[in-house]
């Protein structure tokens, strides 16, 4: 049993932004340290971001108009905590503690993300999908109802009717839709809005690809200033995920579908 939902679900929305906005400080400088949370919803959308990067607020504005629409931008940016900037002084070494699950996709979890690839292609707009053995169920806005019933007889389309999706009708949080992003990889810690120090990405990243190749899961665990994880340095872990984040198109780019 699986859901997925597309990149222009509101919880999407607001993890695309966070991720361009992280893709704009990599921009400028190759280590930044940076942590954006987004809420978007009824034509406004609020920004509030810890960084080492001196940002310009235009183009962050530029980036939510983009992605979220003719909504209030309203953006708040910090200096990273002058503590949590001292963890990485002498090299990198691991920015938070957490707990990290990989687990290898089920065929049912990989044949729902190309469903979900393929409708959205023909209505890029919001929809939510789910397969749950050999239930189908297809919620997408802004879609023929009879086009999709035609193409997917056995599925339940849009059970209540037409729908209107979008931030108008729902508001949209980073990190919202964790299932959607990991499959059965989720634990407590969220993909999007933060650099490649944070284990939230890399180590998730990290188990992710681990338990893809073997075929087995991975857990692990980390505190906060570990220089290895798994037996492996730290360094080389962000490496790996910084690999993985610049083969899907950047930040932006991973959180439209997360991992798979």
């Amino acid at each position: 049993m699986i859901e997925k939902v597309n990149p222009s679900h509101p919880d999407k929305l607001a993890d695309r932004i966070a991720g361009a906005i992280v893709d704009l400080a990599y921009a400028m400088e190759p280590d930044p340290r940076i942590a954006v949370e987004v809420l978007i919803g009824h034509g406004q959308c609020h920004v509030i971001m810890e960084s080492s990067v001196r940002l310009d607020p235009r183009p962050i504005t530029g980036i939510i108009h983009r992605i979220g629409g003719n909504v209030l931008a309203d953006v708040r940016l910090v200096p990273q905590d002058v503590n949590l900037a001292r963890n990485q002084e002498f090299g990198l070494r691991c920015g938070d503690n957490g707990i990290f699950k990989g687990v290898p996709l089920t065929q049912e979890q990989k044949t729902l993300s190309g469903i979900a690839r393929k409708i959205y292609a023909e209505y890029p707009s919001d929809g939510k999908y789910i397969l749950d053995g050999d239930r189908l169920i297809i919620c997408q806005s802004g879609a023929s109802t009879e086009a999709l019933r035609a193409e997917y007889p056995h599925a339940e389309i849009n059970p209540l009717g037409d729908w209107t999706g979008g931030t108008d009708v729902d508001t949209g949080a980073t990190n919202r839709k964790l299932g959607s992003d990991m499959a059965d990889s989720v634990t407590g810690g969220g993909l999007h809005g933060k650099d490649l120090s944070k284990a939230d990405v890399s180590v998730n990243i990290y188990a992710f690809l681990k338990a893809q190749r073997t075929g087995r899961p991975v857990q692990l665990s980390c505190a906060i200033g570990d220089s290895e994880i798994d037996g492996v340095p730290y360094s080389e872990i962000v490496d790996e995920a910084r690999e993985y984040v610049r083969s899907v198109g950047g930040f932006e780019k991973l959180a439209e579908w997360g991992l798979y």
